[in-house]
C-alpha cells in the first residue's frame, strides 16, 4: 500500500502548511462514491458519529493509565450543531484526537487490505458499487457524499495545544495539512453541504439520523436546543433565548440492554455500527451468561464478505470491551480462524484491564470464553440453516472459510460436519447444496461409507471415469473441486457413523451393493487378463506403481488410482505451488477389460504395444486432472499410433 505523495508544500513556519495528494486508491473510492451512493447518503452521519465514539472508547482505555489524558474534561460526548446560513455540519467529539501524522496516515491514505481487489471490481453501475463500497466500508470518506469540502481540525489527547492540526480537502485528489494552536483535545469535523444536501442543515433532519442509525452508540449524542422565553399572551420575548445542548440518543450500550426490549432494527443498526457494512445481517445472538464466568456477547454473521477474508492474518475479532469499558476492535483470541467471518462484540468482567494481546493470550477465561463463543457461532449457523435460502446464501459466502473448521478444531468437528454443503450427482448441478445427513438419508441398502471425488473444477469432477460405476449402480457422490477440499477430507473421517471413501483411492469397496455374482466374475476376468497386466508392468517400467484389471469404469479405458492414504492430486499442486518439496507418488494404473482401446493393445505387438500403454496410462492422468511431464512425448505417441 503506498502512503500519501507529497505534490507540493509550502513551509509557513507559524503553521508548516503542506499540501498532499490523495493515496491513488482514494482518489478513485471519493470519485466513486460521489457519483454511486446518492440513494445512501445519510449514512455519513452514521459512519462519523461511529468513528467519533470509537475515539472516545479509546480515550477512555488509555485514560486507565493516565488520567491526565482527560484533561479535566472526563465526561465523553459527541456534539452535531449546524448552521443554516453558512450551510454547515459540525461534528465534534473529546476523545483521543491525532496528531499530524495520524491525519495523514488515517486521512490521506486508506490502510486496509483488499484495496487492488475491491477497485477491480468496480464497473460503473451505480447500485452494484455501491454495495461493493458498503462491503469495503467507507468511513470518514463518507462525508464527501454530502459535502464538496471538509476541514478537520484535531488535537490529540496529552500533547500541547500548539500540537492542533487542520486538515481541508475538496476530496478532489489533493489535501491541505497545517498546525493550528487548539485548546481542546479531540476532533472537530465541519462539513461544507452541496447545494443538494442543504437538507441535512436542518434540526429535525439531524436528530431524526442520529436516532436511526446510532441510537445505540453508548457515548451521548448531543445537539444544542434554543428555549425562548414567553409573554403572558404566549409570545417569544426577544433576547431570552437560552442554548441548551440536549442528549438525542439513548446512550446505553444496547448489548447491556435485556433482548426483549431491543427490537430487530435496532441490532441491525448496531451491526452496521459494529461492522461499517450497509447491509443488514444474517442473522445475530445476544446472550447474557452469569455464574463462575460472567460475560454478554453479540454475535452477527454478516450478508456479505469483507476483501480481507482469505487473508488469515488480516483484521478480524469481536469488539472487546470490560465492563463496558472497551479494550480492543478486533479481540482476534475469542473466536477461531474458520470463524473468523462472525462480527461482534463481548463485553467481561472476567479479564483484568490492563490487558495486552500477551496477556490476553495467557488468561485461562480467554478459552473458557472461546470455546462457549464457539459454540454459540456454531449453533446460531445451525439455526440459520433452517431457512435453506439464507442459509444458501451464507454458505456461497463464506463456505470455504468454514471448511477449514474440522481440521481446526476437532471438538466441533461433528457440528461442522452438519454445516458443510456440497455438490453432488444427485443433481449434477455446481451448486453446493446437499448436507451430509441428506446424503445419508439417500444412501442405497448395503452401502456402508459415503463417496467422493476431489478434482480441481466442478466439470472435472463431474466426469472424472472414477464416478462410471458409481452412476451404473445409482449411488451417489459428493463433486468436491474447492481448493480446500482435499484438506478438508483429509480431517473428515466419518459423519454419523459412516467414513468417507474416495473414489479415486485405494481399492474399489462398494460394500454389500455388489453381489457375489459380480464379484465371483470379476475375478474371474482378473485371472484372465494376468498376461495382458503383466505385460503393461513391463512396458510402463518406473512409471506406475501397478498396473491392475478394474471394475470401477464403464466407458473409459484406464483410470489411475492413488494409493489409500497417499496425497491427492489436487493437495500436491497446493504444497508444491508453496514451496514445499514432496517425494514423487507413482500412480496405480487400473485398465478396463471390456474396452475396445484395451482390446486392441493386448493385439498390439512390439513398439506399437509400448506406445499405446503409455498413451492409456497419459489420457488416464490428464483425465484425472493430473500434468504430463513430458507433453510433446504423449502427443509424438498419440501422432504415431494414429498415422500407422
Amino acid at each position: 500500500m503506498t502512503t500519501a505523495t507529497h505534490e507540493q508544500a509550502t513551509d509557513k513556519s507559524a503553521n508548516h502548511e503542506e499540501t498532499l495528494g490523495f493515496q491513488t486508491e482514494v482518489k478513485q473510492l471519493l470519485n466513486l462514491m460521489i457519483h454511486s451512493l446518492y440513494s445512501n447518503r445519510e449514512i455519513f452521519l452514521r459512519e462519523l458519529i461511529s468513528n467519533a465514539a470509537d475515539a472516545c472508547d479509546k480515550l477512555r482505555y488509555a485514560a486507565l493509565d493516565n488520567d491526565a489524558l482527560y484533561e479535566g474534561d472526563s465526561e465523553l460526548r459527541i456534539e452535531i450543531e449546524h448552521d443554516r446560513d453558512a450551510n454547515t455540519i459540525t461534528l465534534r467529539d473529546n476523545g483521543v484526537g491525532m496528531n499530524r501524522e495520524d491525519v495523514i496516515a488515517n486521512l490521506g491514505t486508506i490502510a486496509r487490505s483488499g484495496t487492488a481487489e475491491f477497485l477491480k471490481q468496480l464497473s460503473g453501475e451505480q447500485q452494484k458499487d455501491a454495495k461493493l463500497i458498503g462491503q469495503f466500508g467507507v468511513g470518514f470518506y463518507s462525508g464527501f457524499i454530502v459535502a464538496d469540502e471538509i476541514s478537520v481540525r484535531t488535537r490529540k489527547a496529552g500533547t500541547d495545544a500548539s500540537e492542533g492540526v487542520e486538515w481541508r480537502s475538496k476530496g478532489e485528489g489533493e489535501f491541505t495539512v497545517a498546525d493550528i494552536e487548539r485548546a481542546q483535545h479531540g476532533t472537530e469535523i465541519t462539513l461544507h453541504l452541496k447545494e443538494d444536501a442543504k437538507e441535512f442543515a436542518d434540526d429535525y433532519r439531524l436528530q431524526g439520523l442520529v436516532r436511526k442509525y446510532s441510537d445505540h452508540i453508548e457515548v451521548p449524542v448531543r445537539m444544542p436546543k434554543t428555549e425562548t422565553a414567553k409573554d403572558d399572551e404566549g409570545n417569544p420575548i426577544e433576547g431570552s433565548e437560552v442554548t441548551t445542548w440536549e442528549t438525542v440518543n439513548e446512550a446505553t450500550a444496547l448489548w447491556s440492554r435485556p433482548k426483549s426490549e431491543v427490537s430487530d432494527d435496532e441490532y441491525k443498526a448496531f451491526y452496521k455500527h459494529v461492522a461499517h457494512d450497509f447491509s443488514d445481517p444474517l442473522t445475530w445472538s445476544h446472550n447474557k451468561v452469569e455464574g463462575k464466568l460472567e460475560y454478554t456477547s453479540l454475535l452477527y454473521v454478516p450478508g456479505r464478505a469483507p476483501f480481507d477474508l482469505f487473508e488469515r492474518d488480516g483484521a478480524r475479532g469481536v469488539k472487546l470491551y470490560v465492563q463496558r469499558v472497551f479494550i480492543m476492535d478486533d479481540a482476534e483470541q475469542f473466536l477461531p480462524l474458520y470463524l473468523r467471518f462472525i462480527k461482534g462484540v463481548l463485553d467481561t468482567r472476567e479479564l483484568s484491564l490492563n490487558v495486552s494481546r500477551e496477556l490476553l493470550q495467557q488468561d485461562p477465561n480467554v478459552d473458557k470464553i472461546k470455546s462457549a463463543l464457539t459454540k454459540r457461532g456454531l449453533d446460531m449457523l445451525k439455526k440459520l440453516a433452517k431457512d435453506k435460502e439464507q442459509y444458501q446464501t451464507f454458505w456461497n459466502t463464506f463456505g470455504s472459510v468454514l471448511k477449514e473448521g474440522p481440521g481446526e478444531d476437532p471438538s466441533n468437528r461433528e457440528k461442522i460436519a452438519g454445516l458443510l454443503r456440497f455438490a453432488s450427482t444427485h443433481t449434477d448441478t455446481a451448486a453446493q447444496e446437499h448436507e451430509l445427513a441428506d446424503y445419508v438419508e439417500r444412501m442405497k441398502e448395503g452401502q456402508q461409507k459415503i463417496y467422493y471425488v476431489v478434482a480441481d473444477s466442478f466439470n472435472a469432477a463431474k466426469n472424472s471415469p472414477h464416478l462410471e460405476i458409481f452412476r451404473k449402480k445409482g449411488i451417489e457422490v459428493l463433486l468436491l473441486s474447492d481448493r480446500i477440499d482435499d484438506w478438508l477430507m483429509s480431517h473428515l473421517t466419518e459423519f454419523d457413523g459412516k467414513t468417507f471413501a474416495d473414489v479415486a483411492k485405494g481399492e474399489l469397496d462398494l460394500g454389500d451393493v455388489e453381489d457375489e455374482a459380480e464379484k465371483k466374475a470379476q475375478e474371474e476376468t482378473a485371472k484372465a487378463k494376468e498376461e495382458l497386466v503383466k505385460r503393461v508392468k513391463e512396458a510402463l517400467g518406473d512409471g506406475v506403481q501397478e498396473v491392475k484389471v478394474t471394475h470401477r469404469l464403464t466407458d473409459s479405458p484406464a483410470c489411475v488410482v492413488l494409493p489409500e492414504h497417499e496425497m491427492g492430486y489436487q493437495m500436491r499442486r497446493i504444497m508444491e505451488a508453496a514451496g514445499q518439496p514432496l517425494p514423487e507418488v507413482k500412480p496405480i494404473l487400473e485398465l478396463n477389460p471390456s474396452h475396445a482401446l484395451v482390446a486392441r493393445l493386448e493385439g498390439a505387438e512390439g513398439d506399437q504395444f509400448g506406445q499405446l500403454a503409455h498413451i492409456l496410462l497419459d489420457q488416464a492422468i490428464i483425465a484425472e486432472g493430473g500434468h504430463l511431464d513430458d507433453p510433446a512425448a504423449y502427443v509424438k505417441r498419440l501422432n504415431s499410433v494414429l498415422t500407422a
